[in-house]
């Protein structure tokens, strides 16, 4: 069952989901494939555009990674006010324990201001290990 987490900052909600992948998974191998999905509401009265992201990824056997980029998933997106903007992604670990954090910067289009979002922390967990 996916749980998920949602934080707003500077009138932006975002909201993630996550999904275990058994299909892209190899765990005698040490590998652990997640899908992550988020959603960015603006309830800002002005559009918005995603500049960059940047992601903390904790893998409960190996050193922190931090990946940082433009966009997301090929877009910088555009998001009218009350409008939304949803992707879906992936994360593989080497352990069966991992949490994902980070931010998004942001452009107010009318002011042309950059602005950081919080990515709320959520947690990747290999489903037998909850058990």
């Amino acid at each position: 069952m996916a749980t998920t987490n949602t934080a707003i900052t500077s009138g932006v909600r975002i909201s993630v989901s996550t999904q275990f992948r058994s299909d892209l998974s190899d765990p005698l191998n040490s590998r652990f494939f997640f899908n992550y999905r988020v959603s960015v509401e603006n309830q800002n009265a002005f559009p918005v555009m995603l500049m960059h992201r940047d992601w903390y990824i904790f893998d409960s056997l190996n050193e922190a990674d931090f990946v940082s980029g433009e966009g997301v998933v090929g877009e910088q997106p555009i998001i009218e006010s009350e409008k939304r903007f949803s992707y879906i992604s992936g994360c593989e670990l080497n352990s069966e324990i991992g949490q994902m954090k980070g931010f998004y910067t942001f452009k107010n289009l009318e002011t042309e201001e950059l602005f950081q979002v919080h990515i709320p922390q959520f947690d990747l967990f290999y489903p037998p290990k909850l058990n």
